[in-house]
């Protein structure tokens, strides 16, 4: 039965043996586990509670359009990454252009910020205070450095903070900037800073920071291609993926998990497996652990908290509207985030060439009144907003609509969230057949390469024993800088028994 279906535990599950990988999770860090499990000849089942695989990173449809939830560039600097990629999918791959921009006051502004963009769209004046404020950032900058606000204004100055990254990023997390913690932002726009963006404009270097890159890789029918042939390749391989299966509980004694209790429809099903990986977000995993976690780990997990986002996705009658990717909405007028444009990803999500898909992104708590509004609600404040904003001029052309929710999209970084994961990391390390993984699985804001890369040694250190340490991948400041060269998928240089599993290639 293809993966794309409903499979229903009322077959055969187990081919006549118990699983040794147990996967909870068909995104980027499941599936990578579970291909990397039958790579290495153990039998890998996967339960994912949606209906298509992918997670974070799969492709919805809506009458033949197909829609990107959140836009995946697919670039990396890790060589075993871009070789697997190629091995799933071969040719698939479109190279496309990066182009985004940030509209804000009435005005189209590059992304990264330019300064003579920024100048030309803001006026000298503005730009002088601009030059002055990060000036001033350079001889007297905050320290310590703790907030995301901190972070930026250090970097680009207070001024270009308050006109450029301010607004949005309150947009986007719901919270304060000077409650959100720098980490997000050391991550996010790591190695980039004005001085940074000056020097890139006049002169050419070897290094590159990840914003910068100007193109990209993508499949030709979004990041779902992708997943769906990692499901398929699982069962190749002699592994199984169940959809629409949803993780009940996981039952443990003695520091081992001994089966997971599954249901997928009216029927519920008891699995035993060796080994065991979780991608769900980690207060999902610690309740479904049974008997319950001490007090002090319930606690923790409760103090975890996620963004979810909703994306409005809108069909317009033209066949073109603006070239960029995507666009930055800072506008505080309007309550739309960020706005994509699927045809400029891929020409092959529009089924129709006269036409145009967007997907506007609506970032929210689930109990919001922008969560809990009606479809149709949803879609005309969409339409609405492109017509305030001025990238559709009639909101007739607007011929149809849909609406896609998801949940835990983004782990929130609060002053609250790091003591949270340190006290729920010391208690899943006290399992010695459990890993959590992926993005909700360490609660770390990964791309796919390194949700990927999560996976892998998750999977490894499980069925083969090497140590890894999962937590503190995409730590390190090199990442994005210089390719990591892995041998036998381990850094070079480095063993899987060193601190920093992803550290950068060594000259």
């Amino acid at each position: 039965m293809s993966v794309n279906e409903a499979q229903h535990l009322d077959r055969p599950t187990n081919r006549g043996r118990k699983a040794e990988l147990f996967v909870i999770g068909a995104g980027s860090a499941g599936l990578t586990a579970a291909v990397e499990a039958g790579r290495l000849g153990f039998h890998a089942m996967v339960v994912e509670k949606n209906s298509r695989v992918g997670g974070l990173a799969r492709t919805e449809s809506y009458k033949d359009f197909l829609f990107d939830l959140g836009g995946h560039r697919f670039f990396t600097k890790l060589d075993w990454v871009d070789s697997w990629w190629r091995d799933m999918i071969g040719d698939a791959f479109l190279r496309r252009p990066r182009l985004s921009r940030i509209f804000y006051s009435g005005t189209f502004f590059s992304y990264p910020p330019s300064f003579f963009n920024a100048v030309s769209g803001l006026g000298p004046i503005e730009g002088l205070r601009i030059a002055l404020s990060y000036l001033k950032a350079q001889i007297f900058p905050t320290r310590p450095v703790v907030t995301f606000e901190n972070w930026v204004s250090n970097n680009f100055g207070k001024r270009l903070f308050s006109i450029f990254f301010e607004s949005y990023t309150e947009k986007v997390w719901g919270i304060s900037c000077k409650e959100l913690r720098a980490e997000w932002a050391a991550q996010r726009i790591k190695n980039m800073s004005l001085k940074t963006i000056l020097k890139s404009m006049l002169v050419s270097t070897r290094r590159e920071v990840t914003s910068l890159i100007e193109e990209f890789e993508y499949p030709r029918q979004g990041p779902g291609m992708m997943w769906r042939a990692a499901a398929e390749r699982v069962e190749v391989q002699g592994g199984q993926v169940f959809l629409q299966t949803e993780l009940m509980r996981l039952a443990h004694a003695g520091g081992r998990v001994l089966h997971a209790e599954v249901r997928n429809g009216e029927r519920v099903r008891s699995i035993k497996a060796d080994a065991f990986i979780s991608t769900l977000p980690l207060p999902e995993l610690i309740a479904k652990l049974e008997p319950a976690p001490p007090a002090d780990v319930l606690a923790a997990a409760a103090q975890l908290k996620f963004r979810d986002f909703l994306t409005v996705c809108l069909i317009v009658d033209t066949p073109f509207l603006f070239p960029d990717n995507w666009i930055y909405v800072h506008e505080p007028k309007v309550k739309v985030a960020r706005i994509q444009n699927f045809k400029n990803w891929s020409p092959h999500m529009v089924p129709d060439q006269s036409k145009t898909s967007l997907g506007l992104e609506y970032f929210c708590s689930r109990s919001d009144a922008v969560w809990n509004a009606p479809d149709k609600e949803l879609v005309k404040l969409a339409t609405d907003e492109l017509v305030t904003i001025g990238l559709v001029r009639d909101a007739a052309t607007i011929v149809d609509g849909c609406v896609f929710r998801v949940a835990n999209a983004y782990p929130v970084y609060d002053e609250e969230y790091a003591d949270a994961v340190s006290t729920i990391r010391r208690y899943i390390e006290t399992f010695e057949n459990l890993r959590s993984a992926g993005r909700n699985g360490l609660h770390r804001y990964n791309n796919q390469d390194h949700s990927m890369l999560a996976g892998r040694l998750a999977a490894r250190e499980l069925l083969l024993f090497e140590r890894a340490d999962l937590w503190n991948l995409n730590t390190e400041e090199d990442y994005h800088e210089r390719k990591v060269v892995l041998q036998d998928g381990v850094p070079r240089e480095r063993r899987l028994d060193t601190a920093s599993t992803a550290a950068s290639e060594r000259p």
